[in-house]
């Protein structure tokens, strides 16, 4: 039977100066639990519990919020990734495990959340897994273009993958949307919002409180998105 246990929901509370986004599951269970994790502020909560009374036990707990909060953004940045059998990658929101394989003629397969990788002592298992999460990326990102493009009402436009640091995403003039590759390793509900903040571009060339609407029509809590997206950029591998 399909699960009838509510999604997490993104949402965001002011403590003191700062706007902090945190994620709310709801499950059969009897208390309310924070934790804070490369995700950032993580919320588990009585399928009943009123979000008032949530909201009310994490001000209660700002400080310790903040601190640990602090403390992830404060990490050094994640050293280069070793690529090995068994390793374990982040792939749209769930753990992955790379395992190497004879696989026949193909290169590399991805099935029941194991990635295999056919390698070989002239093969860089680096270069591999890159190409291998391309491939993925491209048809995640081409999937999800086609279905916020449809609800924006205009035409899917090329998706081009970037390689590029410090961006994660870019709207041509001419209609192009290039995509950072490596959002592969987000959860799926932040490469949504570059999505839609990319297809907003469609709409508006620019960061106009008529652009910001446009995004919000498509992703209304876009703001704890973008946020979250931020805090996890800096666990982003390196390999």
């Amino acid at each position: 039977m399909p699960s009838t246990t509510p999604p997490e929901t993104s949402h965001r509370i002011a403590l003191g100066d700062a706007q902090i986004a945190y994620l709310l599951r709801r499950s059969r269970r009897r208390t309310i639990g924070l934790s804070i994790d490369q995700r950032g502020l993580r919320i588990a909560a009585p399928l009943r519990a009123r979000l008032g009374d949530i909201e009310k036990l994490i001000q209660e707990h700002a400080n310790w919020v903040l601190d640990k909060l602090t403390q992830w953004r404060e990490r050094p940045l994640p050293e280069k990734l070793a690529i090995a059998d068994g390793t374990r990658i982040s792939l749209l929101g769930e753990t992955w495990t790379v395992a190497f394989s004879d696989i026949g003629r193909q290169r590399w397969q991805f099935a029941g959340r194991t990635l295999y990788l056919k390698t070989a002592a002239t093969v860089d298992a680096g270069k591999l897994l890159e190409m291998a999460l391309r491939e993925k990326a491209r048809t995640v990102f081409a999937e999800r273009l086609g279905l916020h493009a449809a609800r924006l009402a205009v035409d899917t436009p090329p998706l081009r993958l970037s390689s590029a640091r410090t961006r994660w995403g870019s709207c041509a003039h001419h209609g192009g949307i290039s995509l950072n590759w490596r959002l592969i390793f987000m959860p799926l509900d932040i490469i949504d919002y570059v999505v839609c903040h990319e297809l907003a571009h469609l709409k508006e060339m620019n960061h106009s409180p008529r652009f910001w609407s446009v995004v919000e029509q498509l992703c209304p809590d876009w703001r704890s998105r973008r946020l979250e997206l931020r805090q996890l950029g800096r666990q982003i591998p390196q390999f």
